[in-house]
């Protein structure tokens, strides 16, 4: 009996055959089932609206049911973002290693590289927008929740300083839970070495863009995602530092349903702007085109 209560489910819908319902087949209780292959169908985590997984790709991941923006790894962000082609990217061996033998880290770091497809959390690289030369970097929050390590800062700052190097405008996607513990310290020092790296990029006259995506938050918040040009955010993204229930339980008060929204954080001088990701790449472009960088600055 308990047996059969705690039995695994498995991981596919089923519904009755067309067929049999059309020709007068068996009574509902003895129809045969249809089965739906995992993924077919998705479920937007807000609203609760079932649609077909293709369909909302090619929404972009937006529901159209709620407006509800789910998230996008670094290589779907890459496509919906940047030209088709001419895509170059960098330091595509740079992999985290375990430099305080933290218990477990190694192995994790593994399963994340095979459950994701990518070595880190970020992806950095060259191509254009629009036409426009541009250096990016993009996080990925499915790699160990877009955790910044060692790696990551290091994958960033050379991302900047080739920015520098090239006279490019800079785009960084973000989207992190955070400095990565199993790195302690080293992934703190992330934080001033990217900061550093763009205050050499904004004296040499580059132009950075940084665009908030779901969430940012931790050390990513405190450094580099907070130090843009000019910095947007997609809608409902979260966006801040410590987490709302340690906020809550330090200033012991109840704090606004809608706070660290990227609507919470425009209204209160945060943000720049709050782009819908069917309008980020125009308005992408529009902004490059405003500063006159295609050539350079």
């Amino acid at each position: 009996m308990f047996k059969d209560l705690f039995q695994k489910k498995r991981k596919y819908a089923t519904i009755p055959s067309e067929r049999l319902e059309r020709s007068g087949g068996p009574s509902e209780g003895e129809r045969p089932k249809r089965e739906i292959p995992e993924g077919l169908m998705s479920k937007c985590s807000k609203c609760g609206t079932i649609q077909y997984s293709k369909e909302l790709e090619k929404n972009l991941k937006v529901c159209p049911a709620c407006g509800h923006h789910m998230r996008l790894n670094a290589l779907e962000r890459i496509a919906v973002t940047l030209d088709p082609e001419g895509f170059i990217e960098f330091d595509s061996e740079m992999t985290s290693v375990d430099p305080l033998q933290f218990p477990g880290y190694a192995s994790k770091l593994e399963q994340q590289r095979s459950k994701t497809g990518q070595v880190e959390a970020v992806i950095t690289g060259q191509g254009t927008l629009g036409g426009h030369p541009v250096i990016v970097a993009v996080m990925n929050f499915e790699f160990f929740s877009g955790s910044m390590g060692s790696v990551v800062g290091e994958k960033i700052t050379r991302a900047v300083e080739e920015a520098t190097e090239k006279k490019l405008p800079l785009l960084i996607f973000s989207t992190s839970g955070g400095a990565r513990m199993q790195e302690s310290i080293l992934s703190l020092m992330q934080m001033a070495k990217t900061s550093a790296a763009l205050a050499r990029f904004g004296e040499s006259g580059g132009l950075y863009i940084s665009v908030i995506t779901d969430p940012t938050t931790g050390g990513v918040s405190a450094s580099f995602a907070s130090l843009g040009d000019i910095i947007i955010a997609e809608p409902g993204a979260v966006f801040g530092f410590a987490g709302r229930i340690v906020i809550e339980q330090t200033i012991r008060q109840k704090l606004p349903d809608d706070f660290q929204t990227a609507e919470f954080n425009l209204q209160h001088g945060q943000l720049d702007l709050v782009v819908h990701r069917k309008e980020m790449r125009s308005t992408l472009i529009k902004l490059l085109e405003l500063h006159d960088v295609k050539g350079g600055f």
